[in-house]
């Protein structure tokens, strides 16, 4: 790929070798073969390309070689790998591949792609458009040409033509379509875009501008003065149609062309040269504008010099600049950006993002893969020529900002004053690095306003393009379509690594969350058992501490018990055998007089307290516990002997 000085020399050289002096017209045809300076020379003058093809039997005559010493300001260095080396004589038989040029000719509604070989002629076009058309060929006019109109005989080889052409038929002998009403075509008329395509006559330079059927001539005279530096006053046209009397008038009603229209413009120097133009050339038409600027109609009277006037209206009508000299926030200067902008070109224009450029990347690409955007960098410039028409017909269209707050989030700065171009520059270099900051650096103040697309990457933003100033609403949204494009699928890459990553944290916040409750269960059941040991612990030492407390209760009784009277006692012994719940038999002799209360002591020291033990008789059965412990064994009928026996007490 060629770089920028190699493209420089490559122009200038086609420019001198072809003398084509349209610098828009030389750049597509280098473009269309690569920036091959033989390829390109080749394509539209083949036959002096050093070889000139003989017509008789094949022999080469030598032709014509490009000399670089006769053009100093081209000539290449030595380093340059891109320099024009002229075909030398050869007496090899050359043959020229046909050169195949594509047109698309629009007629009305209707667009018509043709493809012929240069070798084929203006009539044969024509001659197909019959056939798609439906038109007679003597009815048929085909404009569009940039040398203005050709015979039907002329070989498109001649005309030195592009690759690719836009062409445009009128039938003034045919009576247009019937519609409904009058009213109904004015209206389908307003609705349409007009393509003015404009000469300034002094600069000999085409300006290709896009209005729609409501603007106004006084409009596109405004325009044409942001372009051109004339005033509204000052501009002498030609070609506009008789019936476009008033500047006031809309498009569709003037009686242009439709789709293209052509147009000359140039500097009225005086009101008396106008006069004696205008009755030279009695068979154009010349509008000559009276509006505007009337207040300095008398200025030469008074040795006012026209560039001061006119430098004084126009300083008097330029408003406050775009965005403050020196802005210490960001935010702040984009505010006034928006206001000054809204108040310049309408409400109708692209939302900017108000904030740090910092803060727009994080809103354009710091999101979810899904969420994300590209993001477009309008850079304004005051001082050039191209500033008010690429706002006021390309930004502030319609379809444009609606495509913008679709699919990209839109910054703005002014790099009018230098202070703030010095701030972006540093910005630019700190964000996008030193070569986009040193292409932007080489932009001359005439290809201002730029249009930058940016995506964001995992590691670094990627400038998908640079749009300038001098572009068409078709050809700006074709740029940010096919930088939408490549932002899609760079899109759908990262949804995709961004699902993957996700569904790879899941599955671990999914492991790392049973892993957890894993641990949680763990945990709950080792502090279960552990207070299940504390409690079976602390049941231990209730039930030792009322052993114990049964024991020295036990003890305590079986010491306070009186002793067992002997078999043979002068007083009556009542003998008591007691049977226990585990079959064994406790036997004692007591005293006739004791109480029945020492017979309770009894059964508890031996482990069977009578809180929790009945104590029954046979016959007759009783609840022995249920007496009165203070009686003796001899009331209660205990006597000479008894046999009882324990039970333990529901």
């Amino acid at each position: 790929m060629a770089s920028n000085m190699d493209r420089e020399m490559i122009l200038a050289d086609f420019q001198a070798c072809t003398g084509i002096e349209n610098i828009d017209e030389a750049i597509t045809l280098l473009e269309q073969n690569n920036w091959d300076l033989v390829a390109a020379i080749n394509g539209v003058i083949p036959q002096e390309n050093g070889i000139l093809q003989s017509e008789y039997g094949g022999e080469t005559i030598p032709g014509p070689a490009f000399n670089p010493a006769s053009h100093p300001a081209s000539a290449p260095t030595s380093s340059s790998s891109s320099a024009f080396r002229p075909v030398m004589p050869s007496r090899q038989i050359v043959e020229r591949q046909p050169r195949m040029l594509d047109f698309r000719v629009e007629y009305r509604d209707r667009n018509v792609d043709v493809v012929l070989e240069d070798s084929c002629t203006v009539g044969e076009i024509k001659q197909i458009l019959e056939n798609e058309l439906q038109i007679p060929v003597s009815k048929m006019l085909l404009k569009g040409w940039k040398t203005g109109d050709v015979e039907d005989s002329t070989v498109l080889k001649s005309l030195h033509l592009p690759k690719n052409n836009s062409l445009y038929v009128l039938t003034p002998d045919l009576p247009p379509p019937s519609s409904s009403s009058h009213s109904g075509a004015l209206q389908e008329s307003l609705n349409q875009n007009f393509m003015l395509i404009i000469t300034h006559r002094e600069v000999q330079r085409e300006y290709n501008l896009n209005f729609s059927g409501s603007s106004t001539i006084q409009e596109v005279k405004r325009n044409v003065y942001d372009l051109t530096s004339i005033p509204v006053r000052h501009q002498l046209w030609e070609g506009w149609p008789t019936s476009a009397t008033d500047d006031s008038m809309c498009l569709a009603e003037s009686g242009l062309s439709y789709p293209c229209h052509r147009l000359t413009v140039g500097r009225r120097s005086s009101p008396a040269q106008t006069r004696e133009q205008s009755e030279e050339q009695s068979t154009d038409v010349h509008m000559v504008s009276d509006s505007d600027g009337d207040d300095f109609e008398d200025a030469t009277e008074f040795g006012v010099d026209d560039g001061e006037v006119f430098g004084m209206a126009s300083s008097a009508l330029r408003k406050s600049p775009m965005m403050p000299e020196n802005a210490e926030n960001e935010g702040d200067a984009l505010l006034q950006f928006t206001a000054e902008f809204s108040s310049r070109y309408g409400d109708c224009h692209p939302v900017f993002f108000i904030g740090s450029l910092e803060a727009a990347f994080q809103e354009a690409f710091y999101v979810k893969a899904r969420d994300r955007k590209l993001l477009a960098i309008y850079l304004h410039h005051d001082e050039s020529v191209l500033t008010n028409v690429f706002c006021s017909q390309m930004l502030c269209a319609e379809s444009i900002v609606s495509y913008l707050s679709q699919n990209f989030i839109t910054w703005a700065w002014d790099l009018t004053k230098d202070s703030n171009r010095a701030r972006f520059l540093t910005m630019c270099n700190r964000h996008f690095g030193s070569v986009v900051a040193q292409t932007i650096r080489t932009q001359k103040t005439d290809q201002f306003p730029l249009f930058l697309i940016i995506m964001g990457k995992r590691s670094s933003n990627e400038v998908l393009n640079v749009i300038q100033g001098n572009t068409t609403v078709d050809e700006l949204m074709m740029r940010l379509m096919a930088a939408m494009e490549i932002f899609t699928a760079q899109q759908q890459e990262d949804i995709k690594d961004e699902d993957e990553r996700e569904a790879r944290e899941n599955v671990k916040r999914e492991q790392d969350e049973a892993y957890r409750l894993s641990l949680e269960a763990d945990r709950a059941k080792r502090e279960a058992h552990e207070r299940e040991m504390a409690e079976q612990f602390r049941l231990e030492q209730i039930r030792k501490e009322q052993e114990e407390e049964r024991e020295a209760i036990r003890l305590s009784l079986e010491q306070a018990l009186p002793p067992e009277p002997k078999e043979e006692n002068a007083e009556p012994v009542s003998k008591l055998r007691i049977r226990t719940p585990s079959g064994e038999f406790l036997e004692r002799r007591f005293l006739a007089s004791s109480k029945l209360q020492i017979v309770f002591d009894f059964v508890a020291s031996k482990g069977f307290p009578w809180d929790e033990y009945k104590l029954l008789s046979t016959f007759p059965r009783r609840d022995v516990t249920q007496l009165d412990p203070n009686k003796s064994l001899l009331e209660v009928k205990l006597f000479p002997q008894e046999t009882l026996f324990l039970e333990a007490k529901e």
